[in-house]
């Protein structure tokens, strides 16, 4: 999945940017206080995204 896509699904589900790292961003489910690293490549992985969406607690999305 595109990476802008998949930032864009974060925010649609109640989660927003925190801060930059080295090569991670850090992401946070505002409803839960739940945080994650979101790695800056221009494609990621899709059980990577699944799997952030886990450590989000949001819903996983529908690849196309």
């Amino acid at each position: 999945m595109k990476r802008i896509k998949f930032i864009q699904y974060l925010n649609n589900n109640g989660c927003g940017f925190v801060r930059h790292g080295a090569k991670h961003d850090k992401y946070m489910n505002h409803t839960n206080g739940k945080r994650t690293l979101i790695p800056r490549h221009a494609e990621i992985d899709n059980d990577l995204c699944a799997l952030i969406c886990k450590q989000l607690d949001i819903p996983k999305p529908t690849m196309s």
